[in-house]
Order: structure tokens, then sequence, then C-alpha cells
């Protein structure tokens, strides 16, 4: 036996550490805000942090969401060095197709037609999403999502390009002076008129690894307004849907709650009518954030962008349109 030999390295850790939020982040999300402080541990690991209370702001524990202020004190917890990870290779075709679905570019913003199926950022499972692919792309820029869309949502989003556009942009959500518009697919006959659902939504326990929210009384106050748009006789009904609010899932889950669920929604939608749709064509769910438009402060500038149903879900409409006219020539 050698006596020379050195005892096993253990991993060395960060100690901890207290941060005061400099004046460019004031407004925005403590986890955002943490991905960039603890950059190279893995997403997983900082919401870990976050839900074990092992970061706090201002002495107090906090949640994911939290808006911090310029002056707020970060606690950083001891994080291993080996918990952070050589960052993986975002891959060419990735980086290639979110450029390309780039529909509007200044100064301030960029906008993004996100296809469905790809997600706004890495984590749960995903190495990858639009906002990594953009920082690959663009490596001398400093980029930030302004909002989120579901994985399985199409349409609009809204990268800034500065600490000084996301600012204003959140500032302007919080304020609801941003007006998004979604198009959706619902079952059935929506005889509700143009209808605002009110019901607060709480998030429940994941179940299958995946976030559940549901409509409760606990829940933050939330409300989404409907607006037929063509109805498919008693199959379904085109909404167009704006929000007050911008709560995880908040149009799937008003939909379902008002009885009419979104076409293609494994987790909160109808099973039959999901599979009615799929006869049509349907091979995801049918939300599509359509517009965009909010006016810049001091220039007062309107900003409106909008974008078209992507081709397979207009195909979808295309084929309710003509199950439609034949019911009725067999009248």
């Amino acid at each position: 036996m050698s006596y020379d030999s050195k005892p096993a390295a253990t991993p060395a850790t960060r100690p901890v550490s207290h941060v005061a939020v400099a004046a460019d982040d004031d407004g925005q999300r403590l986890d955002n805000w943490l991905l960039r402080a603890l950059k190279g541990v893995p997403r997983s690991r900082v919401y870990r942090l976050l839900r074990k209370g092992e970061v706090r702001v201002n002495g107090r524990r906090a949640r994911p969401e939290q808006r911090l202020a310029a002056g707020d004190d970060i606690r950083l917890p001891p994080v291993r060095a080996a918990d952070a990870q050589a960052p993986r290779r975002v891959p060419d075709g990735l980086i290639a197709a979110v450029e390309a679905a780039i529909v509007h570019a200044d100064a301030d913003l960029l906008v993004v037609a996100k296809p469905a199926g790809l997600a706004v950022h890495g984590g749960s499972g995903l190495s990858f999403g639009v906002i990594e692919a953009l920082r690959a792309s663009r490596p001398t820029e400093t980029l930030e999502l302004v909002h989120r869309l579901d994985r399985d949502t199409s349409g609009l989003l809204l990268v800034a390009r500065n600490r000084a556009a996301l600012r204003t942009l959140h500032g302007l959500l919080r304020e609801g002076r941003v007006e998004k518009r979604y198009l959706a697919l619902v079952k059935g006959a929506w005889n509700l008129g143009t209808k605002t659902i009110r019901a607060p939504l709480a998030t429940r326990a994941r179940q299958g690894g995946e976030r559940v929210v549901r409509v409760a009384a606990s829940g933050k106050e939330s409300d989404t307004t409907f607006v037929p748009v063509d109805f498919f006789g008693a199959r379904a009904t085109l909404m167009e849907v704006s929000l007050g609010t911008g709560r995880t899932h908040q149009i799937r889950v008003h939909a379902a709650h008002a009885g009419h669920p979104v076409g293609g929604d494994d987790k909160y939608g109808d099973r039959d009518f999901n599979a009615e749709m799929a006869g049509l064509g349907l091979r995801r769910l049918f939300l599509h954030a359509q517009s965009l438009t909010f006016e810049w402060p001091g220039s007062r500038k309107t900003f409106a962008v909008s974008q078209p149903l992507p081709a397979e879900l207009a195909a979808v409409l295309e084929a309710l349109a003509a199950t439609r006219k034949r019911r009725v020539r067999s009248r």
C-alpha cells in the first residue's frame, strides 16, 4: 500500500453569498435571475433550491415568479461546483428553425412565431428551447423571454433584446396593457355569446411529472374572455380568446370549466372530442397565439403583430367546414 496516496477530492462548494439586485434587473422574475446568477446549474436544480426555501429574498422565502426590485438582497445557497455542467451545444437544426421563425426584429424586440411542440426554454427533460437557440445564434446579445407559451401552443412570442425593453414590457404585462389574442377550437356549440370566465386557478401537485392546474377558491384571480368566431354545428366552435391575466394553462382550464374544452388537449380535454377531431387531421392542441398589441410608453407608438393559423390547423377548419356543408345539403 502506498502511503503517498491522497484522499479523493470532494467537489468544491460555492459558499453562501448575498447579492444585491442591480437596477437593470428591476422587475425581473426571480427564477430567470437565478438561472443567470447560477449559470451552468441545471434548471431542475435551481427550481429545487427555490422549493426548499434555500434561496431567500430580503431574508424571506420566495416563489419563482416573484418580481425583483433594484436593491433586493438575494441569498444564494451553497451549490457544488459539480452541479454546474458544461453547456451542451444547441443543434444547428434547432438554431436554423428558430431563426427562420422570427417574424419581426427591431432594436428592442424579436418576435418569434413559435411552432407547436417547441418549448420556449429548456427544462422538464428538454435540453433546449427557443431562448437557448436564440442565445446560441446571437451570443453577443442580452436576450430574455418577455412571456411564455405552452410547448403545445403555437404563435407569437416576445423576446427582449435589452434589459430596458424587458423591464418596460414586464411592466406593461403587469398592468394589463398588452393585448394578447388567441384562436382556439372548442368542443360543442358555444351558446354563451361573448363571455368572460372569472374563476381562480391553483396549481396542484404534478401528475406524471407535469404540472396540473385546477379551478379552486384558493387559487389566483384569473379571467379569460371568449368570443365565438365560427360555428361548426354541434361539433365545435372556433373562438377568439383574450387574457385578462396570464396564469399557467389558463385558456385550457377555463375552456374546460365552461364545458367546452379545447380540441387536442390531452390534459384538460375531452377524449371523444379529441378522437373526433383527430379523424379530421388534428394532431396537436388547437390553440394559437394570433396577435399581440401594446403601446410603447413615452413614444406612444403602437406595436402590433399578428400571425395566421398554421397550415395544419387551417386544414382542420376546412375539413369541419366541408362536413358542415355536406350536412346542410343532406337536409
